[in-house]
């Protein structure tokens, strides 16, 4: 099967359970074989997206389908530049590895390169989400408290963490972000499916 026709939703699904039943399963098999986090996020966020919108599309609900989805990460898993200018450095302020999380693959609109995540100075659903290593599900973002606006037309956000375990102890990876065009876009179906998601994701690369 072409890869691109993991993204096909059958016509038989009818319920959001059905629905990330689904794509968790497309998923799953998208990233056999493969340890890379760059790759297999890349994969994830195109095929919750693509999904999301052929589901909407199929339901005729085109006003609540996902403007973007994708994942913000810790500084240390993304490579140090290896050849550097006279006046450039390894790690600047904004790629400070206890104080943001950096914009890693994605589809949907530019979005923020950063964001900040230290304690006391944080804002935004990413951060929060981050912070608290939980989910975060926003049903109007315009009343969420230092909602970070990257696309005017957002309205609902769902934001999960991604935690891995370590020797007994739980590291934050970053978060897998989702934006809708409509209020109240996402609810508990969404969250749980989610949440399975980005388990998967985590527990498939090598970090």
């Amino acid at each position: 099967m072409p890869h691109a026709d993991s993204s096909l939703v059958p016509s038989t699904i009818t319920s959001k359970t059905e629905f990330w039943d689904h794509v968790h399963s497309q998923l799953q098999a998208l990233l056999t074989g493969q340890r890379n986090w760059v790759t297999n996020l890349s994969n994830a966020s195109s095929l919750i997206y693509s999904s999301l919108l052929a589901f909407s599309v199929h339901f005729g609900d085109g006003e609540r389908a996902v403007n973007w989805c994708g994942f913000y990460l810790i500084p240390p898993l993304f490579p140090v530049p290896r050849f550097l200018g006279k006046s450039a450095s390894p790690r600047s302020d904004a790629t400070d590895a206890t104080s943001t999380i950096l914009l890693g693959p994605f589809c949907g609109k530019p979005a923020c390169q950063y964001i900040n995540v230290k304690p006391g100075k944080s804002r935004g659903v990413c951060a929060d989400a981050y912070l608290q290593r939980r989910t975060i599900l926003v049903e109007n973002v315009h009343s969420y408290p230092g909602h970070i606006a990257c696309d005017g037309e957002t309205k609902s956000e769902v934001v999960c963490p991604l935690t891995l375990t370590e020797d007994g102890k739980e590291v934050i990876l970053g978060v897998l972000d989702l934006d809708c065009l409509a209020l109240s876009g996402f609810d508990n179906y969404d969250q749980v499916g989610l949440e399975k998601i980005a388990k998967l994701v985590v527990d498939a690369c090598d970090w």
